[in-house]
């Protein structure tokens, strides 16, 4: 997959330009299908984003936000992402679709939320481990192998067993924008953009996909500025 790589100052400013780009691209498939369909992966860099976007113009009460990935571990506890994502979002009236992490069934749970998927996203929000995982995709985790269902359950990783998409489900993005911050990422990032196939994050597929770096951590090189989203689905 060919990635269009923008690199700017610190971790503030890409998260700043990630907001102007999601706003930017939640108008335009509103008005062009009157929804707009957000799978969000966890971590800080999405927050600060989320913080961002509430100076921004967005046509909330037509956004969905999906979660990409989640830990197993019970309502609001702080490893939760769906807890951060709450207090980010604060009052801004999306709807968001929660993935399932504590059912007594938890194979019947991940299918639900499969079938909750939308058949495209408008935008996919994907991360970059210092190990080269993306999601809850880690090397070596069988899950990475998985692509019979859209929603799996990983293996224990950091503490916790996790739910995440498979490849099939990611590729079911528009657009997938990376936010990837700090000095440990600068190897990963760099494997990712040659598409190297031996971490995880280079197996993912999309129509499009956006790269955020800083250049004080996990970019180098020129930045490619002005990078925008497509007019329309």
């Amino acid at each position: 997959m060919h990635h269009e790589l923008e690199v700017v100052a610190d971790p503030d400013a890409v998260a700043g330009t990630a907001a102007a780009f999601v706003a930017r691209l939640a108008r335009a498939c509103v008005q062009a299908h009157s929804r707009f369909t957000f799978a969000v992966s966890g971590r800080r860099t999405p927050w600060a984003m989320f913080a961002r976007l509430a100076h921004e113009d967005v046509p909330w009460e037509h956004v969905a936000v999906f979660q990409v990935d989640e830990r197993v571990a019970p309502d609001g506890d702080p490893d939760r992402n769906l807890t951060h994502l709450r207090e980010s979002l604060g009052a801004a009236p999306a709807e968001v679709i929660a993935m399932p992490v504590n059912e007594a069934d938890s194979d019947a749970a991940a299918a639900a939320y499969g079938r909750s998927l939308p058949e495209r996203f408008d935008l996919v929000h994907l991360g970059l481990g210092p190990d080269g995982h993306t999601a809850s995709l880690v090397p070596p985790d069988p899950v990475l192998e998985v692509s019979d269902r859209p929603v799996a359950l990983t293996a224990p990783y950091m503490g916790h067993q996790r739910r995440t998409p498979t490849y099939p489900a990611l590729a079911r993005a528009q657009q997938v924008l990376w936010l990837i911050t700090g000095a440990d990422k600068h190897e990963p990032l760099s494997r990712l953009v040659a598409g190297d196939r031996s971490i995880p994050a280079s197996r993912v597929k999309a129509a499009a996909s956006l790269v955020l770096a800083d250049r004080g951590g996990g970019g180098r090189g020129p930045a490619r500025v002005g990078a925008q989203p497509p007019a329309g689905p």
